[in-house]
C-alpha cells in the first residue's frame, strides 16, 4: 500500500469513527423510538464500514 492510500484509509477510519459516535449520541437524545432506532441501526453500519475499512491495513 501507498503512502497516498494508507492516507486515505486512515482519514476513511476517522470519518466513520466520527460518524458512528454523532449516531451513536443521536440515538441516544432522540424521544421519538422509530428515530432512535434508525441512528442505532446507522451507528452499526459505520461500525461495519470502520471494519472493513480496518481490515484493509
Amino acid at each position: 500500500m501507498t503512502s497516498k492510500e494508507l492516507l486515505y484509509v486512515e482519514d476513511a477510519l476517522g470519518h466513520e469513527k466520527f460518524m458512528k459516535s454523532c449516531a451513536t449520541k443521536t440515538s441516544g437524545k432522540l424521544t421519538d423510538p422509530t428515530l432512535s432506532t434508525y441512528m442505532g441501526e446507522l451507528s452499526k453500519k459505520h461500525d461495519e464500514i470502520f471494519n472493513k475499512f480496518l481490515n484493509l491495513l
